[in-house]
């Protein structure tokens, strides 16, 4: 019945998902013809400095996926429900604090610093980012029903929201080019508002239909359970911030060292490339809540078969990212002709790609059993130095963006080296200290 649930949601997320897709790369040629290769990479930068501050939910969203999953695989729904309410209740608080204080301290930021941009420009981008931060602020609270989804193991549910955003921005797009002067302001409402709006409604038809039992109430919000999600959350929450540093500080280095025009070539070798971690994710999301139930109910020989079904899939997309290596000058002409995209780039995302994906096969097991403090451990470590290495491999050694690509490689070796040995250790029952915490 698991693996069943799971393949039809990986059927059904490839359906959606391959629509997600291919409207992102309409989306991405669209976003630079209306706004232009440096206004663009600025707003690319924006993008990923929101992404910090997810950082904020304190692992909540990961330790509410856990225990949710396994209140349900014991049939605790009156826990589940106390667990989705506390988590509403903390993130709200939460959210009401950190849009204040960014009201009240962004006055004193100095945008053109930050984004290495001409005075004259300040004010537009302090319209832009109270805008945009106020519509993450009410994201983050109502991003909560996807982490139900994907709890209950209906993860292509989840991947159903990113398919309406993309549909409903493309036709706002399409709109603001056609009807409008290039605003950096007015497609930043767009992309930040949009996504807002459709959980807003997903989450009222959700939990009136399908989790009405699981509804939030102030009834339920119990602070005794806070513990329970944080147990594990806080661990989550730090592996958050430090894949945050990894992930998210690519595009303000680049831009720091290049300038913002340098940030859609390396924007798109990333989404290009991506296309295989995207397939990746598909197929692996719906096992993170599977294991959880598997392990709980020890049911090993299912994770085992599992595990090596994914490894067998690894190889398949292996074979498909070099195939995409070999045509990726070809495509980008095609697709961003005016963007010029090394080759030593295509190569060094395509690495990036593939490494991480091998590492997500046993870190998702991992996850999926709580076992994350090794994971935490190594990952403080690659966030000390993932910002100076850098900086070293793009500017010192003049590799480029091609650079920071490698340095976050090094910074997340802990999936692709230790994860394995991890996994063989757990399954197997000899996991001991760390490798067991």
């Amino acid at each position: 019945k698991r693996s069943v649930k799971a393949k039809k949601n990986i059927l059904a997320s490839f359906l959606i998902k391959g629509g997600s897709i291919l409207i992102g790369f309409i989306l991405f040629r669209l976003y630079i013809e209306y706004l232009g290769k440096e206004v663009f990479g600025m707003w690319d930068v924006i993008a990923s400095i929101l992404t910090w501050f997810t950082f904020f939910d304190v692992g909540l969203d990961k330790g509410l996926r856990n225990r949710f999953a396994q209140a349900l695989a014991k049939g605790q729904k009156e826990l589940a429900r106390s667990y989705v309410s506390t988590t509403y209740a903390i993130l709200f608080i939460i959210s009401i604090v950190v849009l204040v204080l960014f009201f009240l301290i962004q006055p004193l930021l100095n945008w053109a610093t930050i984004f290495n941009i001409a005075p004259e420009k300040v004010m537009q981008m302090s319209s832009v980012m109270l805008a945009v931060f106020s519509f993450f602020c009410a994201n983050f609270v109502l991003k909560i029903i996807t982490t139900i989804y994907k709890a209950d193991q209906r993860p292509a549910f989840s991947d159903l929201i990113s398919l309406l955003n993309n549909v409903f921005i493309l036709i706002i797009t399409v709109l603001l080019i056609n009807f409008t002067e290039p605003s950096l302001l007015y497609l930043g409402i767009t992309l930040a508002g949009v996504p807002v709006v459709v959980l807003f409604f997903l989450s009222i038809y959700s939990f009136r239909k399908d989790y009405k039992e699981y509804s939030p109430s102030l009834k339920y919000v119990k602070k005794e359970y806070f513990g329970d999600l944080a147990s594990i959350g806080y661990q989550f929450f730090i592996i958050q911030i430090i894949s945050i540093i990894i992930f998210s500080t690519d595009k303000m280095i680049i831009t720091q060292i290049f300038g913002p025009s340098e940030v859609p070539a390396y924007s798109a070798a990333f989404k290009y490339f991506g296309m295989v971690t995207k397939i990746f994710t598909i197929i692996i999301v719906p096992f993170w809540s599977a294991y959880t139930e598997a392990y709980n109910k020890d049911d090993f020989d299912w994770i085992k078969r599992t595990n090596k079904k994914l490894r067998g899939i690894w190889k398949l997309l292996l074979g498909l990212s070099i195939v995409l290596l070999s045509i990726s000058p070809f495509v980008f002409k095609l697709w961003v002709p005016d963007l010029e995209i090394p080759f030593f780039l295509s190569l060094s995302m395509f690495f990036y790609v593939n490494i991480l994906a091998w590492g997500r096969i046993f870190v998702i097991f991992i996850n999926g059993v709580g076992k994350v403090r090794l994971q935490m451990l190594t990952s403080i470590i690659g966030a000390v130095i993932n910002i100076p290495l850098s900086i070293l491999f793009a500017k010192h050694l003049g590799l480029g963006s091609a650079g920071v690509i490698l340095a976050s490689i090094i910074c997340l070796l802990y999936g692709p080296l230790l994860a394995p040995i991890q996994y063989k250790k757990i399954i197997s029952k000899t996991a001991v200290g760390n490798w067991n915490k």
